[in-house]
């Protein structure tokens, strides 16, 4: 993930500056395009908190796994709201960050919401992770561990 967000901060729920490569190294990550004003957006947002919550805080030791918002709300405000009033404890990329457009296009995003899991180096093990929670639930975190090359003794 180093790769992908190279000299960048990230920003976690409560406002705080996070060093992506430090908070993503050695997990799977789930990058979320999603917005507070899309209602298919805040129907799966919080089946996405529950998932993560489950895999960070309810399993010993706590799953390989974080989400970085990508967000496509229309102000830093609503975006902030929306984190504050719906997210789990994961990260976001800065509103006004122009690299989000840059990752729409590398990931080809065309609709939200999108969660697109990707390996450490930035490529995808699949842009389907809404489909796969809604229909497999935890047992899907497995194959994208499986899909992600990093040293791992976890199991659910």
């Amino acid at each position: 993930m180093v790769d992908v967000f190279s000299g960048r901060l990230l920003v976690s729920k409560d406002g705080r500056s996070v060093d992506p490569e430090e908070a993503l190294q050695n997990k799977v990550v789930g990058l979320y395009f999603s917005a507070a004003w899309c209602s298919p957006c805040r129907d799966f947002t919080p089946v996405l908190c529950d998932f993560y919550t489950e895999l960070r805080e309810e399993t010993q030791p706590p799953a390989p796994f974080e989400v970085v918002f990508i967000s496509s709300d229309h102000s830093a405000e609503e975006m902030a709201g929306y984190m504050r009033a719906m997210h789990g404890d994961w990260l976001a990329l800065p509103f006004h960050d122009p690299y989000k457009h840059d990752l729409k296009k590398k990931y080809n995003i065309t609709a939200i919401p999108k969660l697109v899991i990707v390996k450490q180096t930035g490529e995808v093990i699949t842009d389907k992770g809404r489909k796969q929670i809604r229909d497999k639930g935890l047992s899907c975190f497995r194959n994208w561990l499986e899909g992600a090359d990093i040293f791992q003794n976890f199991s659910i």
